[in-house]
Formats: structure tokens, sequence, C-alpha cells
């Protein structure tokens, strides 16, 4: 392999070994993943939705698989921001790679109040703002699909965050997803992530009735890889390139190919999901396939690639 090989990504002043994360949701708080992989191998972790006060999240059954992928309903179960900080912020200040909180809530309020508990902590890199989640009643998704909404929890947010990276995930079901990326930019996002789930609904044609408890979930995988490439290619051409903003493309990665594709498509980095249910240490793979690639096509440097699609 070319040793010449550069594949360390600068995300906002951070520097990440490689461009492969986890997306929120699908590997705990890191110490799940410890049994299959060496999570410090990862350019970055990013923790499940961490909100103000514990939460059960939805009833069960709240996940189905598909054909092509999967729904969720887990409604940010979580273990609270006190249990976290007191029991899961030690686990994560012995990684060396950087380290993304996701955080979540109800009202603007307790976004703020979440980001602000955490910003003085040094082991975490930066925010991901889920304003994107469909299986939640308040909070989530009702926030990411208005772009006045967006500028408003991002700017409130932002005010709180100290030095942290703050990147907004975007939900992919709304009218133009680059106006409200570029919401989230002018109000003070580093970053941006996306896509998120698409709602869904699986049918029991026994009962006629809906396999998930919650009746509707998030469809994630391969389904929604190719819907993800081309969103992130808009919001990269559209809003990212021009302002310099890093996009941290997910959405059916499960392959260094995958991945490939949307750094190509614009994404500086990626994110890897449902496919670590299925295979836990697949993201091992991913980056070494990247490396792979990179040194057949005579890439020095994984910048190269970012936003290189030819389209005419």
């Amino acid at each position: 392999m070319n040793k010449d090989v550069d594949i360390s990504v600068d995300f906002v002043g951070i520097r990440l070994s490689n461009p492969v994360l986890t997306a929120s949701g699908t590997s705990g708080y890191a110490d799940e993943l410890a049994d299959f992989m060496d999570v410090n191998s990862l350019g970055g972790f990013i923790t499940k939705s961490i909100t103000l006060k514990p939460r059960k999240g939805n009833a069960t059954p709240r996940i189905v698989e598909t054909d092509s992928g999967m729904l969720n309903a887990i409604g940010w179960a979580n273990i609270g921001l006190d249990a976290f900080v007191e029991e899961k912020l030690p686990v994560l200040e012995k990684l060396s790679c950087a380290v993304f909180v996701n955080i979540a809530g109800e009202t603007i309020d307790e976004y703020v109040a979440v980001a602000q508990r955490l910003a003085d902590e040094k082991a975490i890199a930066g925010f991901e703002l889920n304003v994107s989640c469909p299986n939640v009643e308040k909070g989530g998704i009702s926030f990411g699909t208005d772009p006045t909404q967006v500028t408003e929890i991002t700017s409130a947010v932002k005010k709180v965050s100290g030095e942290k990276i703050l990147m907004v995930k975007l939900a992919p079901a709304v009218t133009d997803i680059s106006v409200i990326a570029r919401a989230a930019v002018e109000a003070g996002a580093n970053a941006l992530s996306l896509i998120n789930t698409f709602t869904a609904m699986v049918v029991d044609i026994e009962t006629r009735r809906p396999v998930l408890a919650n009746k509707t979930g998030g469809l994630s995988g391969p389904a929604i890889k190719p819907i993800a490439v081309y969103l992130v290619n808009k919001v990269y051409n559209e809003v990212a390139k021009g302002s310099g903003i890093p996009v941290l493309g997910m959405g059916g990665i499960r392959t260094a190919s995958d991945a490939i594709e949307f750094i190509i498509a614009g994404a500086s980095a990626v994110a890897v999901g449902t496919a670590n249910f299925i295979e836990p240490g697949c993201a091992i793979k991913i980056i070494e396939g990247i490396k792979k690639y990179c040194a057949r096509k005579e890439i020095a440097n994984i910048k190269e690639l970012v936003g290189s699609l030819e389209v005419s």
C-alpha cells in the first residue's frame, strides 16, 4: 500500500485520522463497540442522542427489518444528561478519536441546557444538533423542517457551545434541503450532517396493523443511499462549498465504495449507521478500503476526492 496516502481530515479545525465516524444512535456511548473494534481507529465517534432528562423512548416493538434496511422508532431512549456526565463521559474521555455528542430535546431551552452543561467538557469535540428525528412527538423534525425554527435553535445553541463545533443534522423529507442547510449555516453552524431517516411504515398483513408500536419509524440502510448521495451533493454545491462548511454524509453506507461515493459527492467525512447492527466492526474495513482506493488511484490526499464529481 502506498504509504504516502493521507486520509486524515481537517474537520473545522479538529484533526480526524480518517473520514469515517459512527452515526448517532447506532453504537451507544462507545463502550458497546469495544468488543468488536478499536474505537480509537475511527475518525470520530458520535454518541446516541442525549436529552436533559432520561427518556424511556417509544413502546416496543420499535425496530423492524425491511428488505433493504430497517425502520426504527426508538424515540430518543437515553439515560439523560446527569447520568451521561457521571457514567459515560469517563468512558469517552479515554478515547483518542474525536467525540461528538448528539443532543436533542422537546424545546429549544432543553437543547440549550444540554449544550451549556457539556460546553466545557474537554473530552467532547463538538455537538450534533438533532433537529431531524421523525420518531418523537415534540422536538426533532418539528424543528428541522422550518428554516425559521432551524435559525432560532441553531443560534440559541451556538451561543452556549463555547469553542465546541456545532454540527446540525438535517432531515431529508423537506421541500428544499438547501434552504434548511443555509438557515443553519447563517445561524452559526460549523458543519452539517445529512441525512437522517425517512418516515416509513411496515404493515403486518395478518393483523392489518403496523408492525411498529409507534406506527411509523425512520427508514435507514441501503434503501436510502442513492437519495442521501444526491442530497449531500445538492447541499455541497448550493450551500457548503461556497461557505467552506464541511458536510458529514450518511445514509446506507456499508462498504468503502459507498463511503467514497459520498466523498466524491461532497462529503468531507462519512458516518456509518445501520451497517453497525449487521457487522459492528465494518467501519474498520471501510477505512482500509478507502486507503486502498486512494493508493490505486494515486490520490495522495483524501481532500482531492471531496466534491470531485464530474458532471460534464
